[in-house]
């Protein structure tokens, strides 16, 4: 079946909920998993399903992601794939930056009048999730879409949190809902598998990814659809375009909070977790070329580790530490995210530090972490206890933020020796 296809991922605006992580990045650029970045996940699913035209539209806090966009994705002389930015820009036609999801499509169109497609695949920069797309292109082409939307069904007490569609027998979509009120859900239900109804999932969420026809996509745009897919583009397909729901039945979250995540992470050292890292369809990212990530004298339990790690850790317990942390005797990680470093500190440097009494890059002696989310390039001190909890008021401290009890120790903060949080 012919499949030709541009995919487009969407570089998110500011990210307030998951601050201080986005202070200097984008959502996207946001690392996870210890090794990778948000935005590898849309790539990496698009490259498993044989799509190799991408384009990922930013705006805000880019300069981070457009470096991880530009050192991961190369491709062969020889073949006609590529993963290109495209940075929003006033031009003597449009002055105003992006005013929301459609809006940045609409303002790149121009840019992709040189390509050979009959599909845009819409995704977004900052989801979990392993798809085949072909699955659902071949879905949409079958079916005679305009407008095809992946949905994953959902329990009452979150489906109040998503868009909700309503769809037919046949998968058409006779409605949608942004955030609907609980007393109104029963009406609300879709046809979904017995296997779902049977745990209550009986409500289909949107999941922000879009097939589009590309004749359609521009008449929409020409009519003046609106700015944004979710509030505007969607629901005004309905009735008027042939708009379906592709039901999708893996598993898929949105990392829109700081909770979700450090959820999203901490699943991830589990023994059957719900995100598969270890699965043949690979998650592509930079290849760093560091060295294997070394320990010595340390419990672990239920942990990931990254590259060019140096762990002399008491204890690491269902915890992710990222590439090139360095951990110091004596010190235990519990229930937490420890991103690791963009770069070695020197000896000498590290050397002049101790003698001084100032923190070392990585964690130090003798320290108490837990419930914690740490990003890149931290100073931690010795005998520095972080004890997140619901006890500890949501708020911006300086060095570090807490938000639903998780401490986010920010970018290359420093944390004198004897710091306690918590």
């Amino acid at each position: 079946m012919k499949r030709n296809v541009i995919s487009i991922v969407l570089g998110g605006g500011r990210g307030t909920r998951l601050f201080p992580l986005t202070y200097s990045r984008s959502k996207p650029a946001v690392p996870i998993a210890g090794k990778y970045r948000l935005v590898d996940i849309p790539i990496s699913n698009c490259l498993n399903s044989g799509l190799n035209k991408i384009l990922v539209l930013t705006q805000f806090n880019s300069a981070s992601l457009n470096s991880h966009i530009k050192n991961s994705y190369h491709f062969d002389i020889f073949s006609k794939g590529f993963v290109d930015i495209l940075a929003a820009e006033q031009n003597v036609e449009n002055e105003s930056w992006y005013q929301g999801t459609a809006d940045a499509v609409r303002q790149s169109m121009k840019h992709l009048e040189k390509y050979d497609y009959d599909y845009i695949l819409i995704l977004s920069g900052d989801q979990l999730y392993q798809m085949d797309f072909r699955e659902m292109l071949d879905f949409h082409i079958e079916n005679g879409g305009d407008v095809t939307i992946a949905t994953i069904p959902v329990v009452a007490k979150d489906a109040t949190g998503f868009g909700i569609l309503k769809s037919d027998d046949d998968g058409n979509i006779t409605s949608f809902y942004e955030k609907p009120e609980y007393d109104i859900l029963d009406s609300l239900k879709s046809e979904v598998s017995e296997e779902n109804k049977h745990k209550g999932k009986e409500y289909l969420a949107s999941m922000g990814i879009y097939i589009f026809t590309r004749t359609i996509l521009k008449k929409m745009f020409e009519e003046g659809a609106g700015d944004d897919f979710g509030k505007d583009i969607i629901p005004n397909s309905i009735g008027k375009y042939k708009t379906l729901s592709y039901q999708y039945e893996g598993y898929w979250t949105d990392i829109g909070t700081i909770e979700s995540f450090y959820e999203a992470n901490l699943d991830l050292c589990q023994d059957l977790p719900q995100f598969n890292l270890f699965s043949s369809s690979p998650i592509y990212t930079r290849a760093r070329m560091l060295p294997p990530s070394k320990i010595n004298g340390s419990y672990v339990s239920k942990a990931v580790f990254g590259d060019g790690c140096i762990i002399m850790a008491d204890k690491i317990e269902n915890s992710v530490i990222g590439n090139r942390t360095r951990i110091d005797k004596g010190s235990t990680i519990v229930n937490s995210y420890v991103m690791g470093a963009d770069f070695y500190q020197n000896t000498t440097e590290i050397v002049l530090n101790d003698r001084s009494g100032r923190p070392n890059m990585g964690i130090g002696k003798y320290c108490y972490i837990e419930k914690a989310i740490l990003d890149k390039n931290c100073y931690i001190g010795d005998n520095v206890k972080i004890i997140g909890g619901k006890h500890l008021p949501d708020g911006d401290y300086g060095t570090h933020s807490v938000q639903d009890g998780i401490v986010v120790v920010k970018k290359g903060a420093v944390l004198p020796s004897g710091t306690h949080i918590g």
